[in-house]
């Protein structure tokens, strides 16, 4: 019984140590970036959305250029970069994703921001793109204000994502 479990031990260590030690890690960050593209240039995304929540703006440019400081080597300028991002924040909304039963409550809400960008790559021209970007997260109804401002920044997080994605990796 003794050596079960001693066999027991050393097989569930070597287990664990095959484990940790043979792994295949991929990584995305740098992307496709262009051999001759050093710089970019960052626009500011004016919020002209209906619904307008004060710093989603701010908040949405500078993690784009977090994101684009983090994940490549590109310097960034404030103008005539090698390649562009411009564009506006079309929506914010909060609406129902499910009501409450027997009430016109809704036990559950959808935050919903779409951004509207425009991409110009001076190396790769083919590569530029225009088009909108659109996440949300769903929240339980009763939502306090710092529960907005998180949710919002886990969504500019995946919108900077996408963007990064379609700009340098092609998805």
């Amino acid at each position: 019984m003794l050596s079960r479990k001693i066999l027991y031990a050393f097989l569930t260590t070597v287990f664990l140590f095959v484990m940790n030690s043979c792994g295949v890690k991929y990584g995305f960050t740098g992307g496709s970036i262009p051999e001759g593209m050093k710089t970019v240039n960052i626009q500011y995304f004016e919020n002209i959305a209906p619904l307008v929540y004060p710093t989603l703006s701010q908040n949405f440019t500078e993690a784009l250029k977090e994101r684009i400081r983090n994940q490549s080597r590109l310097s960034q300028v404030n103008q005539d970069g090698d390649a562009t991002f411009e564009g506006f924040i079309t929506e914010y909304s909060i609406s129902p994703a499910a009501v409450e039963a027997g009430t016109d409550r809704a036990a559950m809400n959808r935050l919903t921001i779409t951004i509207k960008v425009s991409y110009h790559n001076k190396i790769n021209p083919k590569d530029d793109f225009e088009q909108p970007f659109t996440r949300f997260k769903e929240f339980a109804g009763n939502l306090q204000s710092a529960q907005e401002e998180t949710l919002g920044k886990e969504i500019i997080q995946m919108l900077t994502e996408d963007i990064y994605n379609k700009a340098f990796a092609n998805w």
